[in-house]
């Protein structure tokens, strides 16, 4: 586990604070909580806000657990599936429907796509279908995700896809013959002594969770302690998608096991392998990379990798650099519209740099 190694964070980082502190001031979102990572030391850690726009709601604290949404993408789905490929339980270049033969329909098409091609969003799969509004079990969301139509050829463009990664969960439960939640909690989170990183949050831990939403048109009610997103709530919270809760000091760690070469969970080649930019596109295996203008801001290096989640969270590393920053927030709050996270955080990306590399 990281240990803070600087008492003066607060005074070094001022200026990218300053970015979270006029974001919250300005109803970006009501609360936040970051991690920077230098060379293999915790250089920052702070929270900022409270849980809700309510002066008297709670405050956020390094303690605090967001709903990390689409960050559980690499955090279980991608890391599972890098322990899965280095135990030689599936190839890259596997066909789908040969592991899953539900996905091969009468579009001939679908029998051209590979495990490569879901990790990298160019399956031909859609973005996002709200499966959510016709499907009311676990096994019938994931029928329809099965069967959802391609909307491009297998390899043709990469369409960032919800679907693609729920269906690529399944398959890997079924490779690795238990849950995702169970096989990440024994394969990532207690070897990287995640303490607070899981699925599906327990009860005692509601009251350290912000809301993300108050949800007025599915589950009619606010969206706290369990996952704001309602198609992995369909799949009772955990999916390959979306569903993982954690702190910032967590995110922190896990990304520092990424940046030392993958020790203990990984190997260097695999975790080489799954952040190379892959061909035909501008993505690695699982992760996003630094295509500008990017999220990471104007300085992480090339050869850097992350991805940004819809509740308003962000893990971004630099292996050039050897760093990383988690930016964890509930943007979400109240109702989703707020997009003003697009801006604050190339904004608090750069400020991080810039107090890095300062003499």
């Amino acid at each position: 586990m990281l240990t803070l190694s600087i008492a003066d964070s607060q005074q070094r980082f001022h200026d990218a604070f300053a970015v979270l502190e006029q974001a919250i001031a300005e109803r970006a979102f009501p609360g936040g909580s970051i991690a920077i990572v230098q060379r293999g030391q915790l250089v920052a850690l702070q929270s900022f806000g409270r849980f809700t726009f309510d002066p008297n709601s709670p405050s956020v604290t390094n303690e605090t657990i967001f709903d990390l949404a689409s960050v559980s993408k690499v955090i279980a789905t991608t890391t599972t599936a890098a322990i899965l490929y280095e135990r030689g339980k599936f190839g890259l270049d596997d066909c789908v429907a040969d592991l899953a033969p539900q996905f091969g329909t009468n579009d001939i098409r679908r029998y051209d796509v590979t495990i490569c091609q879901l990790l990298t969003h160019t399956s031909g799969l859609p973005a996002y279908v709200p499966l959510f509004e016709r499907s009311s079990t676990r096994d019938e969301l994931l029928a329809a995700a099965y069967a959802t139509p391609l909307e491009a050829d297998p390899g043709a463009r990469t369409e960032y896809s919800d679907i693609g990664f729920m269906v690529l969960g399944d398959i890997l439960e079924r490779l690795a013959g238990e849950p995702l939640d169970q096989f990440c909690q024994r394969e990532i989170f207690d070897p990287l002594g995640l303490e607070h990183t899981r699925f599906c949050p327990p009860a005692g831990w509601r009251d350290y969770i912000p809301p993300t939403r108050d949800e007025r048109d599915f589950r009619h009610k606010i969206v706290q302690g369990e996952v704001n997103d309602e198609n992995a709530w369909v799949m009772r919270g955990v999916a390959g998608h979306a569903g993982i809760f954690s702190t910032a000091a967590d995110v922190a760690d896990f990304a520092q096991c990424w940046l030392r070469g993958g020790s203990p969970i990984l190997k260097p080649e695999t975790v080489a392998e799954f952040t190379r930019q892959q061909t035909g596109t501008s993505r690695s295996l699982g992760w996003d990379r630094p295509t500008p203008p990017s999220s990471s801001g104007r300085y992480f290096s090339p050869q850097s990798f992350g991805h940004l989640g819809y509740t308003g969270t962000s893990l971004w590393i630099d292996p050039k650099r050897e760093v990383a920053v988690v930016l964890l927030t509930n943007r979400t709050w109240p109702d989703a519209k707020n997009q003003a996270i697009k801006q604050v955080r190339p904004r608090f990306h750069d400020a991080v740099v810039e107090s890095l590399e300062k003499p």
